[in-house]
C-alpha cells in the first residue's frame, strides 16, 4: 500500500510545489515524472498534462486526465484501493493529472500474475469492466511489497459504448462473489444523484451520458452476477498486451 495516507497523498499531490525530474518516453500522452513537496513532505508522481494528450478518434480531445481522476474516484468508493490517489491540477504544463507513483515490487512478474489467473486481479477485473477500460494491459499492474497490486493507466474509460479491452479475461462468464456482488451493489447506491455523492464528483469529469451508461454497466453486472464475456464486436485484447 502507498507510504502515505490516502488523504495525505491527496493534499500534497493536490497543494504541493510540483517540479519536473523528466519525461518517461515509453508514454504516449508526455507523461512525465515529478516530486511534488509541501510542509516537509514530498512524493514521487506522474504528472500527465492535457496539453499532451494525443487525439483519439473515440475519445473527446482533452479529457484523458479528466477520466483518470474519475477513474481513482470510482476506486476509492469500493475502497479496493486499485487506482493510486489521483488529482486534477496545474501544473508547469497547465491542468493536467497528477498521481501518487507507486513503486513496483521488482520481484514480481505482471504477465505472470495474469497467466496465473491470480485471484488478486480478480477486483481490477470488475473494476475494468465497471469502467468500460478499453486498455488494461499487463504493464499497467503494479504488485507492491506486501502482495497489494494496483492498476494505473485509466485516460481511456468511461466510454459510453462498450469498448471491454483487457488481459484480464481468466474469470470471463463465471460468478463474481459473493463480496464483489456487494461492492458493486454499494457502488451503484453511490452513483445516485445527490450532493456529495460519486455522482456529484463524477459530474465535474465526465459526460452525463458516460456517468448513465456507467449506471447501466453497473446494473448489468448486478443483475447477471458474471464477470462479462468478450464482446465479439470489439477486440478483446489491447495491442500490445504488454
Amino acid at each position: 500500500m502507498p507510504v502515505l495516507d490516502v488523504d495525505v497523498a491527496l493534499a500534497l499531490l493536490a497543494g504541493g510545489t510540483l517540479e519536473i525530474m523528466g519525461q518517461l518516453w515509453v508514454s504516449s500522452n508526455n507523461a512525465m515524472l515529478g516530486v511534488v513537496r509541501a510542509d516537509g513532505l514530498e512524493a514521487a508522481c506522474i504528472y500527465k498534462p492535457v496539453a499532451g494528450e494525443r487525439p483519439l478518434a473515440d475519445f473527446p480531445n482533452g479529457t484523458l486526465a479528466r477520466r483518470e481522476v474519475a477513474s481513482f474516484l470510482t476506486s476509492r468508493a469500493t475502497d479496493w484501493r486499485i487506482v493510486p490517489p489521483t488529482v486534477l491540477r496545474n501544473g508547469p504544463f497547465g491542468e493536467g493529472m497528477v498521481q501518487l507513483w507507486i513503486r513496483r515490487d521488482a520481484e514480481v512478474d505482471p504477465i505472470g500474475l495474469v497467466n496465473d489467473a491470480d485471484a488478486r486481479l480478480r477486483r481490477i477485473a470488475v473494476l475494468d469492466a465497471v469502467l468500460n477500460n478499453t486498455d488494461r494491459k499487463a504493464g499497467h499492474l503494479i504488485p507492491v511489497e506486501g502482495g497489494h497490486v494496483y492498476g494505473v493507466d485509466h485516460g481511456v474509460t468511461f466510454s459510453p459504448v462498450p469498448k471491454l479491452r483487457t488481459v484480464l479475461w481468466a474469470w470471463r462468464g463465471t460468478p463474481l462473489a459473493e463480496d464483489e456482488a456487494a461492492v458493486l451493489g454499494l457502488l451503484r447506491d453511490r452513483l445516485n444523484a445527490g450532493t456529495g455523492s460519486l455522482a456529484a464528483e463524477l459530474a465535474t469529469l465526465l459526460s452525463r451520458v458516460e456517468i448513465n451508461a456507467t449506471r447501466r454497466r453497473l446494473d448489468q453486472l448486478i443483475e447477471t452476477g458474471l464477470f462479462p464475456q468478450p464482446d465479439p464486436r470489439w477486440p478483446a485484447i489491447p495491442w500490445p498486451p504488454v
